[in-house]
């Protein structure tokens, strides 16, 4: 029964602190004075991603045995696979909500006038595309060719350099383990055309909310914005840390075995963070930050971790692991189909979530 006490206590921990995370990562892109896309790809998933990074370079650098340190390898192919499908597929969802509560706030108001006004800005300031027509009966896309193209960028990057993180899983070959300073290369490429990127030119100057230590202060100190992310961050990797502890615990009294915890369910609490990010972004309607969020720390996971397990393991795959790399990477090309297609929607954002529940019957088989 403790068990299950902690796990909600950590979640509710987890939430409140991304709560104040992505407050002080506002204001912290504020003063480095970074564009809305790059607080969310670098700076919040940075943050986030950082402590699972970290977790990772201790598994593979100090495990004292090869399994040991194949949990570094797992946790660079599940964190991928759990953003991909699950951070996505909640973020769809989290939207298709609010744009229903929304719309039906207007309509109970009997305001047409308003009910457009609500409609077309349900994703709120940071959402993407031209408003939509009032009393459209089918959903939005969430955004017009130049919005698709924004959102289709990162996928584009992470899926080449994933293909070739699954092939060298494959193979084995004497420089293998040289080849994870690529990675790193890749992640250095990837933050400075992000952080080079600048302002969003169809970005609007809006107000951020009053930083949670500074509540009275109209422009808080730069000190407090430091502090406020170092600590959320703290808490929030001390909190995930214990999360997946407590799923470790639950999973043999639920009836399953170990092997199924570690791949099933702990890919989903080690990015807990960044999903819960997407999910307050979501509810300020600040679109752009919480997909920026996911795809930013895809990037990561795709490289960071890569890196790590090329240098220090024999980055060899078994057949679950290899099924979660095609998983992943059947999830962004159906994303980036929808999104060159002009017909990314929150009900097709949804269905990404899909793919674990695919990921999870193939499991079946394979451990069976």
């Amino acid at each position: 029964m403790i068990h299950f006490i902690l796990l909600i206590v950590c979640a509710v921990a987890i939430y409140l602190s991304c709560e104040w995370f992505v407050n002080a990562v506002e204001w912290l892109g504020e003063r480095l004075n970074v564009g809305k896309m790059a607080v969310g790809t670098i700076l919040a998933a940075f943050g986030t991603a950082l402590p699972e990074s970290v977790v990772t370079l201790v598994a593979v650098t100090t495990g004292g045995t090869e399994e040991a340190k194949n949990i570094g390898v797992g946790a660079a192919m599940g964190g991928p696979l759990a953003l991909a499908t699950v951070a996505y597929g909640v973020t769809g969802a989290m939207l298709l909500v609010k744009r229903r509560k929304d719309r039906a706030a207007a309509a109970d108001r009997g305001n047409e006038r308003t009910a457009a006004l609500v409609e077309a800005s349900a994703a709120g300031p940071g959402s993407f595309g031209p408003p939509p027509s009032a009393g459209a009966g089918t959903e939005q896309a969430l955004g017009d060719e130049d919005d698709m193209k924004r959102l289709a960028k990162d996928q584009k990057w992470f899926l080449p350099i994933f293909l070739v993180k699954v092939a060298l899983g494959l193979v084995a070959f004497a420089f293998k383990p040289a080849l994870g300073l690529l990675f790193f290369a890749a992640y250095a490429v990837y933050f400075w055309r992000e952080i080079r990127g600048g302002q969003d030119e169809n970005e609007e100057g809006e107000e951020l909310e009053p930083l949670k230590f500074q509540p009275t202060a109209a422009s808080p100190a730069t000190w407090a914005v430091a502090a406020q992310t170092l600590v959320t961050l703290v808490v929030i990797f001390f909190a995930s840390q214990l999360f997946v502890k407590q799923l470790d615990a639950i999973g043999p009294m639920l009836g399953l075995s170990a092997s199924v915890t570690a791949l099933l369910l702990s890919p989903i609490a080690t990015e807990l963070p960044e999903i819960m990010n997407a999910v307050i972004w979501v509810r300020q309607g600040k679109t752009k930050l919480a997909l920026a969020n996911i795809s930013g720390a895809m990037m990561i996971q795709a490289t960071v971790p890569s890196g790590l397990g090329l240098l220090f393991t024999r980055w060899h795959f078994d057949g679950a692991l290899l099924w979660s790399g095609l998983v992943t990477m059947a999830a962004i090309v159906y994303l980036l189909a929808t999104m060159r297609a002009h017909k990314l929607t929150p009900a097709r954002l949804a269905v990404a979530a899909g793919f674990y529940v695919v990921f999870a019957l193939g499991l079946i088989p394979i451990l069976g």
